[in-house]
């Protein structure tokens, strides 16, 4: 699937990102089916507790490649310098850096310490490299108005902090190794370059530079001001409110005509007031009690069924324009309701996983308006993330021993014991635009233990976490190409 990627985000946590233009629709559907033996399902796990727990979606501006149009001087020139657009594009420029940055560090670090670490080293040294690079380009167009400069300053002293703090985490990752000392020493001046040039420019006071803790919390900062204006903001709103209180209603008056009707009956066949019909009177009221409920909630379900229960508005921070409207869907269905393509890609499952299974559905629907993006920018990111924590109390710890007879042993009478841990498998179908010409549909295999996720496989290939090449690192290399002025 080329228009959406799934990878692993932290500990317990899947992360889609997929792309939309201007004035399109996406529909995308996510499939999540959880083992019976789980117990996970409506009753242990509700809808709308998984929703605000467990669902996460961030929306920003996106561009193929390193789009800060204050690097051309003819844009520089054209806008006249408002400080409210340089700001703008500067922050998207920035965010766009490390974005690109973390997600190229995580493929470094999931590479193998196998082959002496060679891989890992030449990949550390290209996203050294291209990193310099964009900086070096960045810093040769730092504007000359003082309005300006301060805002400059700001994000150039956090892009060089974080830099820094990447490539210093990658490597204190990593085994040393002599052979490499010295592949280790270069990205180690290249850390140090960093730091100095801030100290230079006298960035940040020696009292913050003396302190972990307040220099960190500095830089968290310029963060915050960095994505201000990046990351769309989100109004959610829950739907079907009044639509309950008109269905508490109905329900109430449907169920109290019929007691009434009852009442009444029973006045008519008792004249006087009697033991008897006191205790008839109560079982009636009894009977409301036990049923009101229950009848209010099929009614509710029957009106609710297929609508869906959120919708989402997209605004930008800084022109507050409306950007996009989203509806989303989160229910458990029946296996029997699941799409064709949907079911036959569960169907392809091994024999042994063929297990019975709960079913949750989520959908987002994305409605992108024509017009209202910020100048040189038609399309916007969207990550969405899917937290497996909330299902991680639902799986048994680690149970049982394997053993075996030990072979290595002199005494071969000695046995080997082995404490095993419980996993679990968690298939996910996603698809795309899910009823159009254009469909797609993929699934994956995640497998989990109380710790956390093992593993993340595209079903019938090789899993997804694979170990990147060196010189694969598309994200920082697409940065360095320009695009055309528009």
């Amino acid at each position: 699937m080329k228009e959406i990627r799934l990878k692993q985000e932290e500990r317990f946590s899947i992360k889609l990102t997929h792309q939309i233009d201007q004035g399109e629709f996406r529909r995308i559907d996510v499939y999540f089916s959880l083992p019976k033996e789980m117990s996970i399902n409506k009753n242990t796990l509700p809808e709308i507790d998984y929703f605000n727990a467990g669902v996460r979606t961030r929306s920003a501006y996106f561009t193929q490649g390193l789009h800060l149009p204050l690097l051309h001087s003819r844009f520089a020139s054209r806008m006249k310098h408002s400080a409210y657009e340089y700001r703008n594009h500067l922050n998207l420029f920035a965010y766009q850096y490390v974005t690109a940055l973390d997600t190229d560090t995580k493929d470094a670090l999931k590479i193998n310490d196998s082959d002496k670490l060679q891989d890992f080293y030449n990949a550390a040294q290209e996203i050294a490299n291209h990193s310099i690079v964009i900086l070096g380009k960045t810093r040769a167009h730092a504007p000359k108005d003082p309005k300006l400069a301060a805002i400059f300053e700001n994000v150039d002293n956090y892009l060089s902090w974080y830099t820094e703090q990447s490539l210093l985490g990658m490597l204190a990752k990593k085994p040393r190794v002599s052979e490499f000392s010295e592949d280790r020493l270069a990205l180690l001046r290249l850390c140090k370059n960093e730091n100095l040039y801030r100290q230079e420019k006298a960035y940040n006071s020696q009292a913050s530079l003396d302190d972990p803790n307040r220099i960190a919390n500095k830089m968290r900062l310029l963060r915050r001001l960095i994505e201000y204006g990046v990351i769309f903001k989100t109004e959610t709103l829950a739907l079907g409110n009044i639509t309950r209180k008109v269905v508490t209603g109905v329900a109430t008056a449907l169920i109290m005509s019929v007691v009434l009707v009852l009442i009444i009956k029973t006045q008519g066949a008792f004249s006087t007031l009697t033991s008897l019909m006191v205790f008839i009177l109560a079982i009636i009221y009894g009977v409301r009690e036990v049923f009101k409920d229950d009848f209010k909630n099929i009614l509710w379900q029957w009106i609710r069924k297929g609508k869906p229960k959120w919708a989402k508005t997209l605004i930008d921070p800084t022109s507050k324009t409306e950007l996009a409207k989203q509806k989303i869907w989160l229910d458990y269905i029946k296996a029997g309701n699941l799409p064709v393509k949907t079911r036959q890609l569960l169907a392809k499952r091994n024999m042994q996983n063929k297990q019975s299974s709960e079913i949750l559905h989520s959908r987002i629907e994305t409605k992108v308006v024509r017009q209202g993006f910020q100048p040189g920018y038609d399309t916007l990111e969207e990550t969405i993330d899917f937290s497996l924590l909330p299902f991680a109390r639902y799986l048994e710890r680690g149970s049982g021993k394997l053993y075996e007879q030990n072979e290595a042993s002199s005494n071969k009478e000695k046995i080997k014991t082995t404490s095993i841990e419980r996993r679990y498998q968690i298939n996910v179908v996603i698809a795309l635009d899910q009823g159009r010409y254009t469909e797609q549909f993929e699934r994956y295999k995640i497998t989990l233990n109380r710790s956390g996720i093992i593993a993340i496989e595209k079903a019938g290939k090789a899993a997804i976490e694979d170990k990147p090449e060196s010189g694969r690192y598309s994200k920082l290399r697409t940065l360095l190409h320009f695009k055309k002025d528009r």
